[in-house]
């Protein structure tokens, strides 16, 4: 049912960047080339991107056995999605977009690039483990990949051995070119017309998650952080050069293969982002769940940012990107990251290896 549900997703997604397709504005890539030349995109950028399919392939089809989803894309304007009636979805981007999902109250038709894109979320609603401000809830502590990312610093070190998942924490929802997301409201006070534009039910889960988003957004930054929330790709390219300067490197954390929980051996740690004076020279951004892709991004001088090589137990290699907070008085008492590692704010530095969809940005060496 996951896997079904995975492949829903990204071809919603598919679909949602398709309404846009038409748009004169320049794609975030060719911004990101213009802006960045001869900078390498992570992992996570790339598959946040509009899929080289959509325009280049001549014909796609995807079938997912028992559930009934059908995708076929035959010609680089087209694209189909068929699941079966129980779990109603139907995309269909002929020059145009029809999504319909019975579940979760989305119906979308965009006979043009004015129309509304589609939106699926696929998360329920609860705390952002990556928002210093939250309280996490008990449920957290169970079933959750993200509470095995938290460490403290001084497990840090060649030979250190960790149980870890690395995850993807949201639906894949991919970018849209900035003039478009700029045409949509991003504020709690539009609420309901944001919820209109995606034909979202006020009371789904989507909606709940979408505002949780947006709130968390708002919300003004703890003592010593600076944050944003980027929209589209060239806004946060816009955000991190600005903190940073143009010769950036953006990482985000790989792995050979998606592994089910694991021990994991650090074979190397290097510090990066720290500039002359040995204060913290990086912005982590982490993607927030929402119609479309949009990233939480923040810079704190009391943060380190390092490139972790491990090994897991079956051998499986990553390459980590983990973020060590030296200063966390000003972090909710109830954070999960302390419930997991059972310490207090302020206390001791706390670490935690970023998902694979989330970003951290450095200055070049």
């Amino acid at each position: 049912m996951e896997l079904k549900f995975f492949h829903i997703l990204t071809y919603l997604s598919l679909a949602l960047v398709a309404s846009y397709a038409a748009l004169p504005a320049s794609t975030g890539e060719t911004y990101w080339n213009t802006k960045l030349p001869n900078t390498p995109m992570p992992k996570a950028i790339k598959e946040s991107l509009q899929p080289s399919g959509l325009t280049e392939d001549k014909s796609t089809s995807v079938g997912v056995g028992k559930g009934g989803v059908d995708v076929n894309t035959p010609g680089h304007h087209g694209a189909d999605v068929n699941v079966g009636h129980k779990g109603g979805v139907n995309v269909n981007t002929h020059h145009g977009t029809h999504v319909g999902v019975r579940k979760g109250g989305v119906g979308v038709y965009t006979p043009g690039h004015h129309g509304h894109p589609p939106v699926s979320v696929g998360v329920k609603p609860g705390p952002n483990p990556f928002v210093y401000n939250y309280a996490a809830k008990d449920d957290q502590l169970h079933d959750n990949p993200n509470v095995a990312l938290f460490f403290l610093e001084k497990d840090l070190h060649q030979g250190s051995n960790m149980k870890l998942q690395f995850v993807k924490t949201t639906n894949g929802a991919a970018f849209l070119p900035r003039q478009a997301a700029n045409s949509i409201p991003f504020s709690s006070n539009k609420m309901p017309e944001i919820l209109n534009h995606f034909s979202v039910s006020p009371d789904s889960e989507e909606a709940q998650v979408m505002k949780q988003t947006v709130q968390e957004c708002e919300e003004p930054g703890i003592k010593g952080e600076e944050k944003y929330c980027a929209t589209s790709l060239e806004s946060m390219v816009d955000f991190s050069t600005s903190k940073l300067g143009n010769k950036v490197k953006p990482l985000s954390t790989e792995t050979e293969k998606q592994t089910p929980m694991q021990k994991y051996t650090i074979l190397g740690a290097k510090k990066m982002g720290n500039n002359k004076n040995g204060k913290s020279n990086a912005v982590v951004c982490h993607k927030q769940n929402y119609a479309y892709a949009v990233f939480y991004c923040h810079q704190t001088e009391t943060t380190e940012s390092y490139s972790v090589s491990l090994v897991g137990a079956d051998g499986t290699k990553a390459k980590a990107v983990a973020v060590c907070h030296k200063d966390t008085s000003a972090w909710n008492p109830k954070h999960l990251a302390f419930k997991v590692l059972k310490v207090t704010p302020g206390s001791v530095p706390v670490c935690h290896f970023l998902p694979e969809d989330h970003i951290v940005w450095v200055p070049k060496s």
